[in-house]
This record gives structure tokens, C-alpha cells and sequence, in this order.
């Protein structure tokens, strides 16, 4: 074993002795590792480690594995400087060699680094170094909570200087392009000398790419440099320093005149650093374009707040004044200033631009309001529940923060070819470079054959056999692109977490995005899930007058005095179950005020354990229950056991009520089922993905909702408890299937975990679902399949992107090869390559994940 590294890990959840030897033994099964100290005193693990062997990330993963939390902070740094993929790479190699450092994923598309480290090892101050000493610039958060307004202020520099950069470099060329135009279509119109001079007119070409070389040159030699010196690995900007410098270097040689009769290409040599800072700039917009929906998202919390004083006065505070419990005003037309619980009136709230839902939430006392949503009519006072980084909006940016800097698998394929891509193209480039210099007739001759154009520049015989080598390199190393295999994974996965997190689709990480798409058996929890998760009182059905003790079937069939035998079941019933906190007593109460009925004077309340209640009310006593808690009353509950049954078997919760012994009727409360449940469920079996569903109810209830929803009925898991559904989702997956868990992410949590994917759905407010790889902002099934689309059009985007990435490679890098292209038009299709990428991800900004992704379908 090599010298071992030492580090100490804080950890929580230790509670005793047996918990440090827990963590001790799980740590100490690694090969690669030494010595291990878990100290339950201190909360701390020592361990002594080879990094050849066993990494830091895999020390954390075995004391999670273990069931303990190993503390570590983690950061995203911004980073200007970064030119391709190859970039990235070398941030990582260079940020995760750090001692400290858990992981670190760098990002060319949102030029950001997430790291992952031990604070109590490495701090941020490190990592900026770190970053910087490898030839990039951080973005420094200061602490003064502003690092995104640091971030967007450097890409919008960044976007004014690659702009003025290409204005200048346009200027200057644009006389190099108009004497390369004559000389092409009107031979002989230029001077070979300078008027009124003996020197050659090339010294005014030399004049004019000189500028152009040094000032927008300068950044890549420089880049060059520090990627083939500092990092030892090579980039973009050495291919693009090497085609320009090789025409540019030539150019010179030949105006001094140590190669007569050779060609000048200055005009080439400015043109291709034009042609690459124009792309530059495009690219640096697109990226800008493609994070838009995010930071509009910030754009929208409100700037102040109107708190409500204890003595009635109100005073406008900035928005980061807010602390938990204050109340805050809220008038029609302005934004609900952060997360919060309505304490006074009642209004329609636009919550479209957090959740994705388009019809305005009717709130009231006690319903809970998103920060950053417009109220639209009322006034309403909220109690402030969430401030800052807590509030639903700044989770949900998080979240899709980290969403974007996890890639998919796909992902490794770009990474292992641009790798060896660079030098490969160098290599490529100097042999055919050689090639042609060796064999210049041969190989003209057989590309002549070819039925392709000619060659350029006339070929070896119009221009010369060492000059036209020179162009047949500087071509090669120019059409080569490294930057649109870089940008074609990234470029998509930031597009389709955006689309989703516009939508109430919150995604975990690329590589979630990735597993979405390949589930093919969906798995809903019922209770919170297909249904709405609350009682609700559906039928109330008297005991008719009439002699014959019928229950009727409807209430607009009864009697003229029926009425009055529905409102004194309603009443008796409600007063009786006014004093218990049960759902369905809730439910009870709440559906006979809805009927118009208010619950009357309750005295004494007896729950009979399993049967029911009895109570002693101002209407008498009475009993609601199963029908053995009537017979103890001396009631006959007979004359509603066929209305009671028949509502069971609707997967309603039956219960009769009884007034001093006297029947007065049935009552029915249900969980109801969610509108979207039947289309998300008929939606999933169009796409041939098996549809389960788990509950803990009795198998009745549990076959009744499956029937309304259209999950056959083989399909239905019943009686399972919260702890038992993980090893349901595991049955499930015994045979190979890829389970995707939809419950609520709090008595779901270890099946979600269990899962191929773990959805949550619930809450807008409560998104930080760690349990979850999926967080659906809204309680609606459907959005099952929203999240389904999205990944699958993201996965579509991404092959598209790379098709068209290594399809120009593969294509181009031959016909420079072969002398076909000259480098001018080599530098121009290697600009245009990368921002093609980036503009068919901008084109996915339009898609709606209501519909599966079509190439050629219609946006809507």
C-alpha cells in the first residue's frame, strides 16, 4: 500500500458505543483501507486510506450504507474560461485531486462546477485556488448571498467581450476579405505594390491580421498554454491556435521572402479567429438562452413585503427582512411575498409559475400559499412560513441546479471520445499533413477520381507541394470540433430540467432523466396518490317513513317530508361525531355543513374501540358505527343493510347512525379518486407500461378504486402496511422490472428509495423530498406521464445533438484530410457546429410534455 491519507469525517445519527463499531466495521470492508476510529463522543470518523484504491465518495457511501449521515458541504462555482469539453474535464481532474473533495461534476454548458467536500479537509477558498491555478476563473461567493447576480453579471460580461471582440476582428478583416474577393473574381485588380511604395502589398494584409492575431488571438495561445503546460491535456483553443498560427506563421515566411513564389494567407488567418469568436459569442448567448427559464423563475420573488404589526400597523420591509412567523398583506394583483399559511380572507392564487397549474387555487383560512404567486382577487393576510433559501422557488432552482450538473450515462461516450479527441485530430492532421508532402501527385490523382469537388486552392500543383501541406494541416486541426460533443449532452439535460421544473417536474439529476425513460412498470401508492387523500362525506341516505323500512336509491325520489329525515340523520350524525378528531368524524362534519346543517350541543362522547361512537347530545343519544354497535343500542340496523353493502362495495367506508334505538339511516365517506387518475393510468398502459397499485386498505376498498382508475385488478396490492410496501416494490422488480414508486415521499420513503425511480408527489410547498429522484409539485397522476415525456424528449434531444456532433466529425475530418476545404471555411463550419448544438436544444424550449415527443411533431 502506498503512504495512506488521513481524514476525518463528521457524522450524525451515531446515538451510542454500537453505533461508532457499526460504522468502523462497514468502513473497514473497503480494500484500500487502514486504520478506522468512529468516536460516538465527538461525532467524528478517522480514517486512514489509500485514494489508489478506494476513493473518498466510496468512505461516504459506505457510512451511508451503514445507515449514517457523513456531513459535507457542497458548493457550485461559476467559471468563465472554459472552452469545450475537455475543459471541464480538467477542472475535475484538478478540484477532485484535492484531499478533501467528495465529488466534483464541471459543466461546459452552464460553465459551473458542483463540488462536493469535507470541510473539515478542504474549505472553498481551496477550491477557487484550485480552479484558478488550472487557468480559469471562479466566480467568488462572498457571502453576502448575491453569488447569482456575481454569476449572471460575468456571463453578461463575458457576452459584451466576446461581442466587441468580434467587431473588431470584423473590421479589421473585412479589408483582408474584400482583396481576397478581388483577387478571386478580378485577378490582376490589385497593385502588387503599396502606391507610392516598393513594398508589397502583402505588408497591408500583415498590418491588418497582426491586430486581429494578437488581440483575439491572444486568449487562445494563452488557453493553449495552460492546457498543454500547466494541465497536460489538449483542447480546442490548441486546435484553433495551431490553424491559426500554421496560416498566419506561413504567411510571414513567405513576405519575407524565405519561400519565393509562396502563397500569403493572412486573410485566412484573421478570418478563422473571427469566425471562432463569432461562434464563441453565439455559443456564450445560447447557453445564456437555455438557463433563461431559471433565472426567470428568481425574477419573479417579489422585491418587498407588507407586515402586519401586533397593534394593526403595516410597514413595508425588503423581502430578505422576512422571518418566520410575521404576517404579511397580501392585495389582489401583487406577488405572495414567500411561503406561508393564510391567516385572514379568501382569493383565487395564480400558481402557474411554480407548479404549472394554469387555473387559479381558491385559498382560504389554513391553506398554504407558494411564495412568488400572484393573488388575483381578494386580500389575504399570510403567516409567513418559509423565508429565504427554504421557500419553495429557491428549492426548486436548487434542485434543478443540481439536476443539470448530474449528467446522464449517455453522457460518458462524449467524455471518453473528447478524451483522446483532441490529440487524435493533431496526429491526423501532421500525418496527413505528411502525406501530402510526400505524395503529392499520387494523392491528388486519386482525390481528383473522387466525385467530390476540387481540390482547394487548385491543389499541390497550382499553389506548391509544402504550401499546400500547410493548408491540408490547418485545415484538418480546424474543421475538427471538439466543443459540439461537449455541448450536446448538457446543452438537452439543461433544456429538459427546465421544461420540467416549468411544468411541477422536478428532477434529481441528469441521470434520473435518463432512468425516467426506461421504466416500464409504474407502481402508485392509492391513498394521497389516485386518490385526493381526505375523507369526504358522499351519501346520505335516511331510513324512509314509509312502513316497509326502505332505503331509497335516490333523494329526489323520496318524499315532500323526506328532506327532514335527511337533516335530522345529518344532524344527529354530525353532533355526535363534532367532538372527535378521526378523518372520517371530519369528514361527517364538514359534508353536513356543506348540506347546511351545523352540528348541535355534544355532552358526553364514548368511542367504542373498532365500532363506532356513542354520544349524548340535545337530540338524544346517539350512535353511529358497524351494525353490532347498533344492536347494543337496541337499534335494528336490517332496514339499511342492502344500502350499507351496496355502498361498500363502491369502496366507500359504510356507517349506520341510530337515534335513541331508532334507525335514522346510512351514512358514506370515501377517499375520492383524483380527476387525472383514470387518463394518467389509460396513458401509461397506451405506452405497454404495466400499472400496479399498493395500499394498505382492505382489499374491497382497494379493487373498487382500481376499477375506477383502470389498474386490472391482478395488479392490486391490499393490506400493506408502510413498512411492508418497500418489499412490494421489490416483488415487483424480482423479475427484472424497472419500478417507478409514485407515493406521497413521507410514509412512502423506503419503497421510493427501493425503486428504479421514486416519484413524490404532493405539495408544492414541500419539494426538498430527499427519498424522491422525481418531486411532482402538484397532487395530479398525470404528471407521471408529464415526467415520462419530458425525459423521453430530453433522451431524443441528446442522440440528436450527438448524431450531429460526431456525424459532422466524421464526415468533415475527412474532406479536410483529403485537401477539399480550405481552412477559412474549415474555421467557419467549426463555429457554426457547436452553436447548431446549442440551437436545436433551444428549439426543445417549446415543447409541451401534455404530448409525447414527436422530431418532427408540433409544438404547442
Amino acid at each position: 500500500m502506498s503512504e495512506d491519507h488521513r481524514v476525518t469525517i463528521d457524522v450524525g445519527g451515531m446515538t451510542c458505543a454500537n453505533c461508532a463499531a457499526t460504522i468502523e466495521d462497514a468502513v473497514a470492508d473497503l480494500d484500500g483501507v487502514g486504520e478506522v476510529s468512529a468516536n460516538y463522543a465527538t461525532d467524528e470518523a478517522t480514517v486512514a486510506f489509500d485514494p489508489e484504491r478506494v476513493s473518498l465518495r466510496e468512505l461516504f457511501d459506505a457510512v451511508e450504507g451503514a445507515g449514517y449521515d457523513p456531513i459535507a458541504e457542497t458548493v457550485t462555482v461559476g467559471i468563465t474560461g472554459m472552452t469545450c469539453a475537455n475543459c471541464s474535464a480538467t477542472i475535475e481532474d484538478a478540484v477532485g485531486d484535492l484531499p478533501g473533495v467528495v465529488s466534483v461534476d464541471a459543466n461546459f454548458a452552464t460553465d459551473e462546477a458542483t463540488v462536493t467536500y469535507v470541510p473539515s479537509v478542504t474549505t472553498r477558498d481551496d477550491v477557487y485556488a484550485t480552479v484558478e491555478a488550472a487557468g480559469y476563473e471562479p466566480i467568488r461567493d462572498e457571502g453576502d448571498g448575491d453569488a447569482e447576480s456575481a454569476k449572471d453579471a460575468a456571463r453578461a460580461a463575458e457576452l459584451t467581450r466576446q461581442r466587441r471582440l468580434t467587431i473588431l476582428g470584423a473590421a479589421l478583416s473585412a479589408p483582408l476579405l474584400a482583396m481576397l474577393v478581388l483577387e478571386l473574381f478580378a485577378p490582376g485588380t490589385l497593385p502588387e505594390t503599396i502606391p507610392g511604395t516598393d513594398l508589397h502589398i502583402g505588408w497591408v494584409a500583415f498590418a491588418l491580421a497582426t491586430p486581429v492575431q494578437v488581440v483575439l488571438g491572444r486568449e487562445f495561445y494563452e488557453n493553449s498554454y495552460k492546457a498543454l503546460v500547466v494541465n497536460r491535456r489538449a483542447n480546442m483553443d490548441v486546435l484553433i491556435a495551431l490553424g491559426s498560427s500554421t496560416a498566419y506563421g506561413y504567411s510571414v515566411i513567405a513576405l519575407l521572402g524565405v519561400l519565393p513564389q509562396a502563397g500569403l494567407y493572412f486573410d485566412t488567418a484573421a478570418l478563422i479567429l473571427v469566425f471562432i469568436t463569432l461562434g464563441n459569442y453565439l455559443e456564450a448567448r445560447s447557453k445564456s438562452q437555455a438557463g433563461e427559464a431559471i433565472r426567470s423563475l428568481l425574477e419573479l420573488e417579489a422585491d418587498t413585503a407588507t407586515v402586519v404589526r401586533e397593534d394593526g400597523t403595516e410597514e413595508e420591509v425588503p423581502i430578505e427582512d422576512i422571518v418566520v412567523g410575521d404576517r404579511l398583506k397580501v392585495k389582489p394583483g401583487e406577488r405572495v411575498p414567500t411561503d406561508g399559511v393564510v391567516r385572514e380572507g379568501e382569493s383565487a392564487v395564480d400558481e402557474s409559475m411554480v407548479t404549472g397549474e394554469s387555473v387559479p387555487v381558491e385559498k382560504g383560512m389554513g391553506d398554504e400559499v407558494i411564495g412568488s404567486t400572484v393573488n388575483e382577487t381578494g386580500v389575504l393576510v399570510v403567516e409567513a412560513t418559509k423565508v429565504g433559501e427554504e421557500t419553495a422557488i429557491q428549492q426548486i432552482v436548487k434542485r434543478v441546479k443540481e439536476a443539470q450538473s448530474r449528467q446522464p450515462d449517455i453522457q460518458r461516450l462524449a467524455d471518453r471520445i473528447s478524451a483522446y479527441f483532441v490529440p487524435a485530430v493533431i496526429a491526423n492532421a501532421l500525418l496527413w499533413g505528411g502525406v501530402w508532402a510526400l505524395a503529392p501527385e499520387t494523392l491528388a490523382s486519386v482525390v481528383g477520381a473522387l466525385p467530390l469537388w476540387g481540390l482547394a486552392a487548385g491543389g499541390p500543383a497550382a499553389v506548391g507541394v509544402t504550401e499546400f501541406a500547410v493548408l491540408v494541416f490547418a485545415s484538418a486541426v480546424l474543421i475538427a470540433c471538439p466543443c459540439a460533443l461537449g455541448l450536446a449532452t448538457p446543452a438537452a439535460t439543461m433544456v429538459g430540467t427546465s421544461i420540467g421544473a416549468q411544468h411541477g417536474v422536478l428532477f434529481e439529476g441528469g441521470d434520473v432523466l435518463e432512468r425516467v425513460r426506461d421504466t416500464d412498470t409504474v407502481v402508485f401508492d392509492k391513498t394521497g396518490t389516485l386518490t385526493r387523500g381526505e375523507m369526504t362525506l358522499t351519501d346520505v341516505r335516511p331510513v324512509a317513513p314509509a312502513t316497509d323500512g326502505a332505503v331509497p336509491e335516490e333523494a329526489d325520489a323520496v318524499a315532500a317530508d323526506e328532506g327532514d329525515a335527511t337533516e335530522r340523520l345529518l344532524a344527529a350524525a354530525a353532533t355526535a361525531e363534532h367532538g372527535s378528531e378521526h378523518p372520517i368524524a371530519e369528514a361527517v362534519v364538514a359534508g353536513a355543513r356543506e348540506r347546511g346543517v351545523e352540528p348541535g350541543e355534544l355532552q358526553v362522547l364514548q368511542n367504542v374501540s373498532g365500532k363506532g361512537v356513542r354520544a349524548r347530545t340535545e337530540h338524544g343519544t346517539v350512535t353511529v358505527g358497524k351494525p353490532e354497535l347498533l344492536r347494543d343500542d337496541d337499534a335494528d340496523p336490517e332496514p339499511a343493510m342492502d344500502a350499507m353493502r351496496e355502498l361498500e362495495s363502491e369502496g366507500k367506508t359504510a356507517m349506520l347512525v341510530a337515534l335513541d334505538g331508532e334507525l335514522l339511516g346510512v351514512l358514506a365517506v370515501a377517499d375520492e379518486v383524483r380527476e387525472s387518475a383514470k387518463r394518467a393510468v389509460a396513458a401509461l398502459r397506451e405506452r405497454d407500461i404495466a400499472v400496479h397499485m399498493i395500499t394498505g386498505d382492505n382489499e374491497r376498498t382497494a379493487r373498487a378504486v382500481a376499477e375506477q382508475v383502470g389498474v386490472d385488478p391482478e395488479n392490486v396490492r391490499a393490506g400493506v402496511l408502510p413498512e411492508d410496501k418497500a418489499d412490494a416494490v421489490d416483488a415487483i422488480q424480482a423479475d427484472g422490472s424497472r419500478a417507478m414508486m409514485v407515493g406521497d415521499g413521507v410514509n412512502d420513503a423506503p419503497a421510493l428509495a427501493s425503486a428504479f425511480v421514486g416519484v413524490a408527489i404532493g405539495s408544492g410547498t414541500d419539494v426538498a423530498i430527499e427519498a424522491a429522484d422525481v418531486t411532482l409539485m402538484r397532487s395530479d397522476p398525470y404528471d407521471v406521464v408529464k415526467a415520462i415525456n419530458v425525459s423521453e424528449g430530453t433522451l431524443s434531444k441528446i442522440k440528436q445533438n450527438l448524431f450531429w456532433a460526431l456525424g459532422y466529425n466524421t464526415a468533415m475530418i475527412p474532406l479536410a484530410s483529403l485537401g477539399l476545404l480550405q481552412p477559412v471555411l474549415a474555421a467557419g463550419a467549426m463555429a457554426f457546429s457547436s452553436v447548431s448544438v446549442l440551437a436545436n436544444s433551444l428549439v426543445f424550449r417549446s415543447y409541451d410534455p401534455d404530448e409525447r415527443y414527436r422530431i418532427f411533431g408540433r409544438f404547442r
